[in-house]
């Protein structure tokens, strides 16, 4: 008895993929620096430990 295997694609517009894509890019550049550069201590210390933890420099 031999196996066979399919594959389903899903086939998403352009448009569709770089919305999501520049919706993600403006949400992330808005959690590393804006949170980062907030005037509350807690935030500013939270996101500087997550900046140093992967790796970013930041000072």
């Amino acid at each position: 008895m031999a196996a066979t295997s399919t594959s389903n694609t899903i086939s998403i517009p352009l448009a569709s993929r770089m919305a999501t894509a520049v919706v993600s890019l403006l949400l992330g550049v808005f959690i590393i620096y804006g949170v980062g550069m907030a005037h509350s201590d807690m935030l500013h210390d939270t996101a500087h430990d997550t900046r140093h933890s992967y790796g970013f420099p930041c000072h």
